[in-house]
């Protein structure tokens, strides 16, 4: 398998959750996000189709042009040249022929001119070819134009990994994983007997090995990335564009949990309770135990005092809610500030061993630690933070560290 890849991948598919109502646990409220989305969609073939146009309420929002399916794919003209010119260069060299599908592979992992996994924002193939970089969703929809330039076939893959947790903002977003496979392009004047498929994945191999896996087609590849958009939008306040992007994306597929769950998520933050409910019962008619989905329609009920039915749904989530790492950092934060330290570092192990690709996870586990004199292990954790930090917490983790050594 071919694998380009940090150590930990995220926001292949995003299923948002959103942050607030507290009544006797936590509860979040999820948005969906793809490098794919994974756990938070159904794919149910007995469910009663219904009318999405029902859901939508387009008095709410004012118009907003969103990019267009084809756009997601673009690629430019003068790449497209050089590319297959590229590929045309590389056979010329060889004494045999490479198949195409094959070349591809190397060509988006090559070292020197291969594409990175970089930040939390999900790009058209356009801008992502130019930057060299991009999230797991941009990833895969490059490598789906690039293989379409080749006449190379694709399948797509929803791989059922377990969920990559990320906060930003008042949001939980809860990542999953696609990947695809080159296929030996098709050649009808001749039958090919070389040559076999090649998995493209932005995750180690190990790491996707012992997973199930459901083919998506592009059609439904196409809705998640319009409801990675549409989270990121709805992260930044940005409701028009979101709600705009959520369209598109249950209008591609209309039994995709995750977008209905992210159009609910949007009317609740512009104060439509009322609308909000009813998109969340749709979600849960296609999926009656989608977590992410109770967990949101949760906060409308407990807001609402409609304590015996918040009952109801807190049994199906109490079990869940020990699978967010979260619930554990906040758990540890509480205890530290109310310098319970040594049951801070108990809640802050619990939140690494549930998700230790959180650089704030080992910040907290490093100021615990020295809150209890164990300067040594403070040492080490801030190390750990920084080696994961984004920018942004670079510095502040390198200025600590550099004032650790000096005491």
């Amino acid at each position: 398998m071919f694998s380009n890849h940090p150590k930990r991948s995220t926001n292949s598919a995003l299923c948002l959750i959103e942050s607030g109502f507290q009544l006797s646990v936590n509860l979040v409220v999820f948005i969906i996000a793809t490098c794919c989305l994974t756990a938070c969609q159904s794919t149910s073939s007995h469910v009663k189709p219904m009318d999405v146009q029902d859901l939508f309420y387009d008095e709410y929002f004012a118009p907003v042009n969103v990019i267009s399916l084809d756009e997601i794919y673009h690629l430019p003209e003068p790449f497209i040249a050089q590319f297959r010119r590229q590929f045309q260069a590389n056979n010329a060299l060889r004494s045999t022929n490479q198949l195409a599908n094959e070349w591809l592979a190397q060509y988006i992992g090559a070292q020197a001119g291969g594409f990175e996994y970089r930040d939390h924002f999900t790009r058209p193939a356009s801008e992502t070819v130019l930057n060299r970089q991009g999230n797991c969703m941009s990833l895969v929809v490059l490598s789906a134009a690039l293989a379409d330039v080749l006449k190379v076939p694709v399948e797509f893959y929803d791989i059922n990994v377990e969920p990559i947790w990320d906060r930003r903002g008042g949001f939980f977003l809860v990542n999953g994983h696609v990947n695809l496979s080159l296929l030996p392009p098709e050649n009808t004047q001749s039958v090919v007997f070389r040559g076999a498929e090649v998995l493209v994945d932005f995750l180690p191999e190990r790491s996707v090995r012992a997973y199930e896996k459901q083919k998506v087609n592009k059609r439904q590849l196409s809705a998640m990335y319009y409801n990675n958009v549409a989270a990121e939008a709805l992260v930044e306040n940005d409701y028009n564009r979101a709600y705009a992007l959520v369209k598109e994306a249950i209008r591609l597929n209309p039994q995709y949990v995750a977008a209905i769950n992210t159009l609910a998520v949007i009317y609740r933050h512009k104060g439509f309770s009322n609308e909000a409910e009813q998109v969340y019962r749709a979600a849960l008619n296609i999926d009656p135990n989608d977590l992410s989905t109770l967990y949101n329609l949760a906060l409308i009920l407990g807001e609402q005092d409609r304590l015996e039915e918040w009952a109801q749904v807190h049994k199906v989530l109490e079990l869940a809610r020990i699978n967010n790492p979260f619930y554990y950092f906040d758990m540890a934060q509480q205890a530290y500030f109310d310098r319970q330290y040594q049951d801070a570092l108990v809640w802050y192990k619990r939140a690494v061993a549930k998700a230790d690709y959180r650089h704030e996870f080992y910040f907290g586990l490093s100021r615990a630690y020295w809150a209890t004199g164990e300067e040594r292990l403070a040492e080490k954790h801030l190390k750990r933070a920084l080696a994961l930090s984004d920018v942004s917490n670079k510095q502040r983790y390198q200025s600590k560290l550099q004032a650790m050594r000096k005491q």
